[in-house]
């Protein structure tokens, strides 16, 4: 008879999420043979030990990793195992890239291979540096996967990038190196973006072609590089902007002096307090004795309060060494932008001041 502190294979398979063939494959490859069995019954009954085992084996399983692989997880120590792990995600996401520019070469082809609609022609590198700094505006949300996109207005002027997550709104306009055929617009996927980044940052020119369900990056010397369009309606930024209330306050500052500020700010939040010629950055609760930087102030005084995460990433995608802050009240939007360049600008949402603190 087997120990009475042994579990049966069906107890076993309940506690570890497995089931009761998946431990007989298991016990039958070598990665997880039961503590003991009848040797007249063949019933198989597993310890309480093997199952933090069983559990890890179930989740590397469930992520899809070769049994291989598994062992070899199984078999190392934490920091090699880590590795491993990495390289399997790393691979996975490999295939899952791969898969999608084939796919989008497929798509091509049951449209009958129509020549796509010209966007615009671009410097590479001008192109690669917008994209960057206007996807920081982007976020993750369940069920508004348009928050994680970049959204694109060509005309034969100018084309517009624009993202935003709520809290921030960032917008860069480019002239084309080239006009679009005719006016377009589309969201496309924001990963599909910083994947392709690298390689446009490299191309002398790049031609952005619209086809069905996406964009094509054209390459010339290189892999021409596909990005899906989402069929999500994005977010009306035109209404948001034309909207604003007048601005009350502006502030023109050194922007390496603001981010270097907020580097050593030991809050998640921060209030600007701003008068005649400073801006004090200072904490809430005023735990933090705050810091007054030498600025250019024009209009009313005026305290206003930010997360960290929105204020500190619209001030370090502005271009140029000083940035210009437009103002309109504790509770409007903050218009952030190069004092001396006006084709990238952030929109900050501030959030409610505590006046009783």
């Amino acid at each position: 008879m087997p120990n009475s502190e042994l579990m049966s294979i069906g107890v076993f398979a309940q506690r570890s999420g497995l089931t009761s063939s998946a431990l007989r494959f298991y016990a039958d490859s070598g990665l997880l043979p039961p503590a003991d069995v009848d040797p007249v019954t063949g019933y198989r009954y597993y310890a309480a030990a093997q199952l933090e085992r069983a559990t890890t084996l179930r989740q590397l399983r469930e992520i899809a990793m070769p049994l291989a692989a598994v062992e070899a997880v199984l078999a190392a120590g934490a920091d090699e195992a880590a590795r491993l792990l990495d390289e399997h995600v790393a691979k996975i996401e490999g295939d899952a890239a791969a898969a999608r520019q084939k796919a989008a070469v497929i798509k091509s082809a049951l449209g009958g291979n129509m020549p796509g609609l010209l966007i615009a022609t671009l410097k590479g590198p001008v192109l690669a540096d917008a994209v960057e700094q206007v996807l920081t505006a982007t976020a993750y949300e369940l069920g508004m996967a348009v928050l994680a996109g970049l959204h694109i207005e060509a005309s034969d002027e100018a084309i517009a990038l624009t993202a935003t997550d709520r809290y921030r709104l960032s917008t860069r306009t480019l002239v084309p190196a080239r006009p679009a055929e005719q006016t377009w617009a589309g969201t496309v996927d924001g990963d599909d973006l910083r994947s392709a980044v690298g390689d446009v940052r490299r191309s002398a020119l790049i031609r952005i072609e619209a086809v069905p369900h996406g964009i094509w990056l054209r390459m010339p010397e290189r892999e021409d590089r596909h990005c899906r369009t989402l069929p999500e309606e994005f977010p009306d930024h035109r209404l948001m902007l034309e909207s604003l209330d007048d601005v009350t306050t502006r502030v023109t500052i050194s922007k390496d002096l603001l981010l270097r500020v907020l580097e050593e700010h030991p809050d998640e939040h921060v209030v600007l307090h701003i008068t005649d010629h400073s801006v004090n950055v200072r904490s809430p609760n005023d735990e933090y004795p705050g810091i007054p930087l030498s600025a250019t102030v024009t209009g009313e005084d005026l305290q206003i309060r930010f997360e960290m995460t929105t204020l500190y990433p619209a001030v370090s995608t502005a271009i140029g060494p000083e940035v210009m802050l437009d103002l309109r009240g504790h509770n409007q939007p903050v218009t952030i932008r190069s004092a001396d360049r006006g084709d990238l600008t952030t929109l900050a949402m501030p959030i409610k001041l505590d006046h009783s603190a």
